[in-house]
């Protein structure tokens, strides 16, 4: 049942991104529709894999490099739902959904089978630390798409194309505050996750940090969204600056997680 539910999960991404880049070159609203609802549906099928996973595992299902890119994708676009009801920007799903698509697809690649957890691993601070992470990175990925959208905008109004994406992404003002926002957003929750996770790590272990490639990773994350946040507070740093900055800092994010999980095998998965 889960299996087949994950394979519908799977099409109704790949249906929501297609007629999403349907929508990018015709710009109907009917298809932005469409599109919407679709990737609706693919989301409440998603979340009935991750329950059913849950409830199989035993524990949060983000301990195996298949479990966390299914964990992943499945937070992006939750929270991209929440800025899609609270600030009305239904374009950007034409940019999430293909990375939660990209996502669903590498994990439908990877083994399957439900790994026990280590008991020295075992603690209600799991959940805690993962959940956490997740959604604190899941908002860096969306201030990555949020950027990305900017320098496109900018480019047409750089050059005075007015033309094709220029009349349904948003204006630079907001493309600009909502990355704000997203990085406001992400870094509380990465550095509580940090925080929880070093909890977790003397409660496993019996030391809080052990300078594991994970923390080290985790730690230089920190730091560059640090800075850019403080570049913004300080240094007025805005719009193309902040765009290119927060894409830098999430491709590392990204092949940090993607080079770690190849070495470990994937245990722990992205919450780092």
């Amino acid at each position: 049942m889960s299996d087949i539910v994950f394979h519908i999960t799977a099409i109704a991404y790949l249906v929501a991104t297609f007629v999403y880049i349907g929508y990018l070159f015709a710009r109907k609203d009917r298809l932005l529709d469409a599109a919407q609802y679709v990737l609706m549906f693919g989301f409440a099928a998603h979340t009935i894999t991750i329950v059913t996973r849950w409830v199989a595992a035993g524990r949060t299902p983000a301990t195996s490099l298949h479990e966390s890119l299914t964990f992943f994708s499945w937070i992006v676009i939750a929270l991209y739902m929440y800025l899609l009801f609270k600030y009305r920007q239904r374009v950007l799903g034409a940019f999430v959904s293909p990375f939660a698509l990209l996502l669903i697809l590498s994990a439908s690649l990877l083994p399957q089978e439900i790994i026990p957890l280590a008991p020295v691993l075992e603690s209600y601070w799991l959940p805690v630390h993962v959940i956490l992470a997740f959604m604190g990175n899941a908002f860096f990925a969306l201030a990555f798409f949020l950027g990305i959208m900017y320098i496109i905008q900018e480019r047409y109004l750089k050059k005075r194309k007015l033309k094709g994406l220029y009349f349904i992404l948003p204006s630079l003002d907001v493309l600009d505050e909502l990355n704000y926002k997203c990085l406001q957003y992400g870094f509380p929750l990465l550095t509580i996750a940090i925080i929880t996770g070093a909890v977790w790590s003397e409660y496993a272990i019996g030391s809080y940090w052990d300078w594991k490639p994970r923390q080290i990773w985790s730690l230089i994350t920190w730091f560059l969204y640090a800075a850019l946040l403080h570049g913004r507070l300080t240094a007025g740093w805005r719009g193309k600056k902040a765009a290119i900055f927060s894409g830098v800092a999430f491709m590392i994010l990204l092949a940090s997680f993607v080079i770690i999980n190849m070495i470990s095998g994937g245990a722990h998965g992205l919450s780092q």
